[in-house]
């Protein structure tokens, strides 16, 4: 994954440079907002390159847990990023709305077809881990972005050439700036909700707590507490109360539960304090 994004980072940069200077020529703020994208684009890649990298460090004496939620900060940083872009893009986007100005429709056309096609071949590259790291995720829901908006630069184009309504392109400027707040906002409330250490999207404590006191000589469990180190790793603490036995035995309810949890859940890193019924004030662990 490293090398597809060190890949993709390098044509995106290049296409940067080549849709910003083309859309100075044709006059299209529709292009040059779409340059502004496809930069943070490339800021989101050499983020999500920086994550992979720190999240393959095994951990130390200072980072016991290793470095899971470097592509976590990475995304969040990555997507407040977008924030900031977007509100300056809508602004141009009323400002070109009001003086418009005539534009070169087939060279709006061209570069969008292009973009579409970079944009298209990154997407293909990262989709096979977008599923499993929000890190590679954000870098994906970019590019998903990008490839939108190029379908609607090239839509855009077609209607000015048609009709020669140029208020087409500061309106198309401004869906993309949406499309930008809409793309980035789903990565800033996720990303949050990890540094933040919130429940893990997808489970439901509840869920969790019966699946636990169904197992056998479970008697209850409370201070449940279940959180994320990185997009794709959780961790759970919680005290659990069992009746008054010998080690041995202790252990096979602790194998089960690791083993439940686990499976059904996805939570691989477990910290369990047994409280023993009938030693009041005791705990073991």
């Amino acid at each position: 994954m490293g090398a597809v994004l060190k890949w993709s980072l390098a044509v995106t940069v290049a296409f940067v440079l080549v849709e910003l200077a083309f859309g100075i020529q044709a006059h299209s703020l529709a292009l040059v907002s779409d340059a502004g994208h496809n930069f943070t684009d490339a800021l989101a890649l050499l983020l999500a390159w920086t994550g992979v990298y720190f999240e393959r460090k095994p951990p130390d004496e200072s980072k016991t847990y290793g470095y899971h939620r470097t592509g976590v900060l990475a995304a969040f940083v990555n997507a407040l990023a977008l924030l900031i872009l977007a509100g300056y893009i809508l602004y141009a986007s009323y400002r070109r709305w009001l003086e418009p100005r005539a534009v070169d429709e087939w060279t709006m056309l061209a570069v969008a077809a292009l973009g579409l096609a970079v944009n298209g071949g990154i997407m293909w590259g990262l989709r096979s881990e977008r599923g499993r790291d929000i890190n590679i995720r954000s870098a994906w829901v970019h590019m998903l972005g990008d490839a939108l908006g190029s379908l609607g630069i090239i839509l855009g184009a077609l209607i000015i050439h048609s009709t020669g309504w140029q208020r087409v392109d500061p309106l198309l400027s401004a869906l993309i700036g949406l499309l930008i707040v809409w793309t980035a906002w789903d990565i800033v409330t996720e990303s949050l909700n990890i540094l933040l250490e919130g429940l893990p999207r997808g489970l439901k404590l509840e869920e969790v707590l019966s699946a636990m006191r169904q197992i056998e000589g479970v008697l209850d469990v409370h201070d449940l507490h279940i959180w994320s180190l990185g997009s794709s790793t959780h961790a759970l603490s919680c005290h659990v109360r069992i009746d008054d036995l010998p080690p041995s035995a202790s252990d096979a309810i602790l194998r089960r539960l690791s083993q439940v949890l686990a499976e059904r859940f996805g939570i691989r890193h477990t910290t369990v304090q047994f409280e023993h019924a009938g030693c009041q004030g005791c705990a073991y662990s």
